[in-house]
């Protein structure tokens, strides 16, 4: 059964494919907002900086959840299962993730609205809860994706978590986070260096530097223990492409060997360009970075973080979330995706909608160019 023209399988590697653009294009274009609020504390000093630093990210950072928000769709949508296991079994992690991105707007609006030293002060404190927390927990739950995740299903379908947060928190994962928390302060930091000058712009060229060499660093030390000390997931029994939507139709169990997660890139070696670009861009973010060009460092610390995130997607494929407690139940693109019929009807509605919303961001941008400055703040009665 085909459906405008592509058969299921087909429907299925595309939905895999726009789930990746998706979370790729969050963490591009929400990312160096985090970053940006990480990054508060540290490179403005004075109230005026501080400002500047919030104004520099304030005309966007709403437009750019948007792709949180099409990512969680695209989940909810094309591949069920897993966001009913990821959503459930996750809960107080996507609670806490969700804390900071709650706090994040509140410390937005409500910051400049007293001219009190202690109240900014805490808004400001908010602010950096609010972009290293959802980094940090995003990171850690990518993390666990590749170590496994203590879930099963019981004969009728039901869901069964058997994991806690302080589970979650394990050594791997924690690494991972490190990883993201420190790739976004990097995309941030090219980001200040871009639309400010003065000393934000030194500070920020400065500790921008120094993430981007950890991320590096901390990217190729979790590409070290995905090979030697981490197992991956295999299926032992035969795959079929084009099956029903239930994971516990595999008629063998899908197990964690040693070096798993490297098959693909055995097996298909252009996808080692993935790592390659995670790594290069990081570099080169880095020496951009001290030279104090932060358009290139900004389109370097993206393509890394690109590089990073299909690092991880071509690794597990044809994976989604593996099970560790009962890897039979583990949930994979070819057992967990929606109906044929739904996955093509909102392939058409993404087709028409997705080229919208990229137009309507490329005219946001193009009309927000140029410095961010304390005079154009000055002007502005909609500051931040």
């Amino acid at each position: 059964m085909e459906f405008i023209g592509l058969d299921y399988t087909t429907l299925r590697v595309i939905w895999w494919l726009l789930l990746g653009i998706l979370l790729i294009a969050w963490a591009v274009m929400d990312g160096f907002d985090l970053g940006v609020g990480t990054l508060l504390p540290f490179v403005a000093r004075t109230d005026d900086e501080r400002r500047l630093v919030i104004n520099t990210v304030g005309p966007v950072w709403e437009g750019n959840q948007v792709w949180l928000v099409l990512g969680g769709g695209a989940i909810f949508a094309a591949w069920p299962p897993l966001y009913a296991v990821s959503f459930s079994g996750f809960y107080l992690a996507v609670f806490l993730m969700l804390f900071g991105l709650i706090l994040r707007p509140v410390a937005f609006k409500y910051r400049s609205k007293m001219p009190g030293k202690r109240w900014r002060e805490n808004w400001d404190r908010a602010l950096f809860v609010g972009g290293l927390l959802p980094a940090l927990i995003a990171g850690v739950a990518v993390g666990n994706v590749l170590v496994g995740v203590p879930f099963h299903f019981d004969d009728s379908m039901r869901i069964f978590y058997t994991g806690t947060l302080i589970g979650l928190l394990n050594p791997f994962a924690l690494v991972a986070g490190l990883v993201s928390v420190a790739m976004v302060v990097s995309h941030g930091a090219a980001m200040l260096v871009l639309k400010t000058d003065g000393p934000v712009a030194e500070r920020s060229a400065r500790y921008g530097s120094v993430a981007a060499v950890l991320t590096f660093v901390l990217f190729a030390l979790a590409g070290v223990w995905v090979a030697f000390g981490l197992p991956g997931y295999q299926i032992t029994s035969q795959v079929v492409t084009d099956g029903p939507t239930n994971p516990l139709l595999k008629t063998a169990a899908v197990g964690a060997v040693a070096g798993g997660w490297l098959r693909n890139y055995q097996s298909m070696p252009l996808t080692l360009l993935a790592p390659i670009l995670g790594l290069v861009g990081a570099l080169a973010s880095a020496v951009l970075l001290r030279a104090r060009r932060g358009g290139l460092a900004f389109l370097a610390s993206g393509a890394s973080i690109a590089g990073i995130i299909l690092t991880v997607g071509f690794a597990i494929f044809p994976f989604l979330l593996p099970s560790s407690s009962q890897p039979g139940s583990s949930l994979t693109v070819w057992d967990s995706s929606s109906s044929h019929l739904t996955l093509g009807i909102m392939l058409i509605a993404t087709a028409i909608f997705l080229p919208i919303i990229i137009a309507y961001t490329s005219w946001v941008y193009r009309v927000m160019k140029g410095k961010t400055t304390a005079e154009e703040m000055g002007d502005n009665p909609n500051a931040y």
